[in-house]
C-alpha cells in the first residue's frame, strides 16, 4: 500500500543493511530536486540577495567606525538566602526547585529607582554628571540560568569610570541585602499575625452562623433532621391507615342499623328493651292460654289484651330510644374520626413540606460547615507558619555574597573587524531570507514542478527559452527544410526549440493510441502566455512529421496567425461562417521554396500545413463560434485533415475557448513560466472541470519574448 513505509532490510546477524539501490536512487533524486529548486530560487533572486547583503554590510561598517570604543566590567552576587544551619548541606551556586526567590522580580528590584538613587548619590561625589537614567541605560543586571548568581555589568567609554561605578553598585546591593534580611522575617511574622486575626474572626463568625442556623431550624445535623422527618411521615401514614379502618367500620355499623337485621341485633343488646319485650311475650302467652279456656269477650281476656296493647307503645319507644342512641353514638364517632383525618392530613402536608426543605437546609448547613472547616484549617496553618517564622527568626542569617568583584577592563568591548564580518554574514542571511520570502509571496509559476503540483495534470511539453525562433515569416521555409534532405536553413541553434514541439506532438499521439487526438483547442489562462506560438509550432511539427494539419485562428478579437505566416487576412473564419463560402476557397495551404539535387534552382511546393485565418474582426465572436455552422465546419475539418488545431482566446477573458473545446478532443493549456499566475491557472482548471471539458495536458512555455501571446 502507498501509506506503508518500506522497512529496511535486516541481515541475519540482526543489523540493518543499507537501503536497496532503487530506494537510495529515489531518495537521492528527491533531495537533488529540492536542492535544485532552492538553488534556482537563490539564482533568480541573486540581485536582491546581493543588494541586502551590501546594504547591511555598509550599515554595519558605518555604525562600527562612527561608534567610540566602550569598556565593560562586571561582578557576580550570590543572592540565595541561606542560614548557617543549612549552609553546609546545600550547593551555594546551583538552583533548587524549592527555593523561594523569584529571580526575575529580584532583577527588576535591583534596577528600580528606589534602590539605585542612593547609589547614584554616592557616585556623584566623583562623577557629578551621572544620573539614574544614564546609569540604568548602561547597567545590565541578569540572572545566570540554573544558578543562584546575579551578573551585573556596566559599559562606559572610560574603564576607570566603569570600575568605580560598579564598586558603588556592589556596595549598595550588599547593604540592601543586609537590610532586607533583617526586615523580611519580622515583616513575615507581622503579616502572618494579621492573617491569623482575620482568619480567627472568620472562624468565629462562621461558628455563630452555624449555631444560629441550628437553633432556627431546630436540628443538630442534616442526618438527624432527615431521620426525624422520615419517622414522622411513617407514623402519620400508619395513623391515617388506622383512622380509615375505623371510619369504614363505623360506616358499616351505621348502614347496618338502617336494615332490620342490624336494628334487631342492636335491640337485642339493650336490657330495658328486652325486659319490655319479655313482658309482652309473657302477656301474649297468657292471652293464648286463656283464649283456649274463655271466650273473646271474657273480662280476663279483655284485661290481658289491654295490658298487651299498653306495652306495645312502650316497646316501640324503647326501640326508638335504643336505635336513636346507637345512631347518635355512631355519628359522634364518625365526626371525631373525620376531624382526626383532617388533622392527620394537615400534619402530613406539613411534614411533606419539611421533606422539601431538608435538601435546602442540608446544603446550607454543609456550605457553612465546609467554610468553617476550611477557615479552621487555614487558621491552623497560619499558626504553624508563625511558629516556623519565629524559629527561623531566631537563627542568624547571612547576607548576599560578592563572589566576583569588579575589575578594571583592559580591552574594548566591541571588535570592529568582528562586527564587519558579522554584519556581512547577517546581511547574507537577511538577503537569503528576503529572497525566500519574496519567492513565497510570488504567485507566478516558476518551474515545471510548480505546474505539476498545481495542475495535477501531465506536462506534455516544455518549450525552452528562445528570443526569436527563426524570425517572422520563416515558417514556410522551416516546414520545407524539416521535410527535405537538403536543408536551406541552419536549424542547429534552434534544434532544441523545434525538437520540443516534436516531443509535444509525440506525447499527444501517445495519450490514447486507440483513439488518437484529431482536434484540439490551444488556450491559456491570460494573454501573453504563448498559446499562439505553441499552436503555430505544434502545427508545423505535426506537418513536418507527415500529418495533414489545419491551424484555425479562432481568436477573432485579436487574430495573429495571418501576421505570423504573412498570409492574406481578407477572408477567414469570420467570412466562412457569416457567408456561404466554400471552405477550400478560404483555407490557405502554406507553400515553401525547395531545390532539386545540387542545382540551386528554386521551386514552390505545397506543404502539409494549411491555415484558416481569423478574417475581419466580427461584432460578436462568441455568437459565431457557438453557431451550428461552426459545429458543421468542425466536423468537416476533422474529416479532411489528420489534425485540427484551434488557436483560441485566453479562457479567463472570454468564453470562446470553452465553446470550441466542447466539440473537440480536448484542450491543451499553455502556461508561461515566470509570468502565469498560480491563481489564474487554478481558476482556469476549475472552469474547465465545471464545464466538463477534457484537458489533454499542460505545456510549460519558458519563452520570455514579447511576441508570445
Amino acid at each position: 500500500m502507498e501509506n506503508q513505509t518500506i522497512p529496511s532490510a535486516i541481515s541475519q546477524n540482526g543489523k540493518k543493511s543499507p537501503l536497496p539501490e532503487y530506494l537510495q536512487n529515489s531518495v537521492s533524486s528527491e533531495v537533488g530536486e529540492e536542492s535544485g529548486q532552492l538553488f534556482d530560487v537563490l539564482l533568480r533572486r541573486l540581485v536582491l540577495i546581493a543588494g541586502v547583503t551590501a546594504a547591511t554590510t555598509a550599515a554595519t561598517w558605518a555604525i562600527t567606525w562612527n561608534q567610540p570604543s566602550t569598556y565593560e566590567s562586571g561582578f557576580q552576587l550570590l543572592i540565595e538566602p541561606v542560614n548557617r544551619q543549612t549552609q553546609q548541606t546545600r550547593e551555594p551556586l546551583t538552583t533548587n526547585e524549592k527555593d523561594g526567590i523569584d529571580y526575575a522580580t529580584q532583577v527588576q528590584v535591583l534596577q528600580s529607582p528606589k534602590l539605585l538613587q542612593p547609589i547614584v548619590a554616592q557616585i556623584n561625589t566623583r562623577y557629578p554628571d551621572i544620573s539614574y537614567g544614564e546609569l540604568i541605560a548602561n547597567l545590565r543586571v541578569e540572572h545566570l540560568e540554573d544558578t543562584k548568581l546575579i551578573q551585573v555589568a556596566y559599559v562606559s567609554p572610560d574603564p576607570e569610570r566603569a570600575k568605580f561605578i560598579l564598586e558603588k553598585v556592589a556596595d549598595g546591593y550588599l547593604r540592601y541585602s543586609q537590610k532586607e534580611r533583617e526586615s523580611n522575617l519580622s515583616y513575615g511574622i507581622t503579616f502572618v499575625d494579621r492573617q491569623i486575626a482575620e482568619t480567627r474572626r472568620r472562624v468565629d463568625s462562621l461558628q455563630r452562623q452555624l449555631q444560629a442556623f441550628r437553633q432556627q431550624n431546630n436540628f443538630i445535623a442534616p442526618e438527624s433532621l432527615a431521620g426525624q422527618v422520615s419517622s414522622q411521615i411513617q407514623s402519620l401514614s400508619q395513623q391515617k391507615l388506622d383512622t380509615d379502618k375505623q371510619v369504614a367500620e363505623m360506616q358499616r355499623q351505621y348502614n347496618s342499623l338502617q336494615e332490620r337485621e342490624g336494628a334487631m341485633s342492636a335491640l337485642a343488646g339493650d336490657a330495658a328493651y328486652q325486659r319490655v319485650l319479655d313482658k309482652l311475650r309473657e302477656l301474649e302467652s297468657k292471652l293464648a292460654i286463656e283464649s283456649t279456656r274463655f271466650q273473646d269477650d271474657n273480662a280476663e281476656i279483655r284485661v290481658l289484651r289491654q295490658q298487651r296493647d299498653s306495652l306495645l307503645p312502650v316497646l316501640r319507644q324503647e326501640a326508638q330510644r335504643v336505635l336513636g342512641n346507637q345512631v347518635a353514638k355512631l355519628g359522634t364517632e364518625l365526626s371525631v374520626l373525620a376531624t382526626r383525618q383532617q388533622v392527620l392530613n394537615q400534619a402530613e402536608a406539613y411534614w411533606n413540606g419539611e421533606v422539601q426543605r431538608v435538601p435546602v437546609l442540608s446544603r446550607v448547613f454543609t456550605d457553612l460547615d465546609r467554610e468553617r472547616t476550611v477557615a479552621t484549617e487555614s487558621l491552623n496553618r497560619l499558626l504553624q507558619t508563625r511558629e516556623t517564622l519565629q524559629i527561623e527568626a531566631a537563627q542568624k542569617e547571612i547576607p548576599w555574597q560578592l563572589i566576583a568583584p569588579p575589575e578594571l577592563p583592559t580591552s574594548p568591548k566591541e571588535s570592529r573587524e568582528r562586527n564587519l564580518i558579522l554584519g556581512a554574514i547577517a546581511g547574507l542571511l537577511l538577503g537569503v531570507a528576503a529572497a525566500l520570502m519574496s519567492e513565497r509571496f510570488d504567485k507566478r509559476l516558476r518551474t515545471v514542478a510548480d505546474v505539476k503540483r498545481l495542475s495535477k495534470l501531465p506536462v506534455l511539453g516544455v518549450v525552452p527559452h528562445e528570443t526569436n525562433p527563426l524570425g517572422r515569416g520563416a515558417m514556410p521555409q522551416i516546414l520545407q527544410t524539416m521535410q527535405s534532405d537538403h536543408p536551406r536553413y541552419d536549424l542547429s541553434q534552434y534544434s532544441q526549440f523545434t525538437e520540443s514541439f516534436r516531443s509535444l506532438y509525440t506525447n499527444l499521439c501517445l495519450l490514447n493510441t486507440d483513439h488518437p487526438v484529431r482536434s484540439l483547442v490551444v488556450s491559456s489562462p491570460t494573454a501573453g502566455d504563448g498559446k499562439t506560438t505553441v499552436a503555430l509550432y505544434l502545427a508545423q511539427a505535426a506537418a513536418a512529421m507527415g500529418q495533414r494539419v489545419l491551424l484555425v485562428d479562432t481568436d477573432l478579437r485579436s487574430p495573429q496567425i495571418a501576421d505570423r505566416l504573412e498570409v492574406s487576412n481578407e477572408q477567414g473564419l469570420t467570412e466562412l461562417i457569416a457567408r456561404n463560402l466554400n471552405p477550400q476557397d478560404v483555407v490557405q495551404r502554406i507553400n515553401a521554396l525547395a531545390t532539386a539535387g545540387n542545382v540551386d534552382r528554386a521551386a514552390v511546393e505545397p506543404t502539409n500545413f494549411s491555415v484558416l485565418v481569423g478574417g475581419k474582426i466580427p461584432l460578436d465572436p462568441t455568437r459565431l463560434l457557438s453557431s451550428q455552422k461552426m459545429q458543421r465546419l468542425n466536423d468537416y475539418f476533422k474529416a479532411m485533415y489528420d489534425l485540427v488545431i484551434f488557436d483560441a482566446p485566453p479562457l479567463l477573458n472570454f468564453a470562446d475557448s470553452s465553446l470550441l473545446a466542447n466539440h473537440t478532443d480536448g484542450m491543451l493549456v499553455v502556461t508561461r513560466l515566470g509570468k502565469t499566475d498560480r491563481e489564474d491557472l487554478r481558476q482556469m482548471l476549475d472552469t474547465l472541470q465545471t464545464a466538463r471539458i477534457s484537458v489533454l495536458g499542460i505545456v510549460a512555455n519558458q519563452s520570455s519574448s514579447g511576441s508570445d501571446v
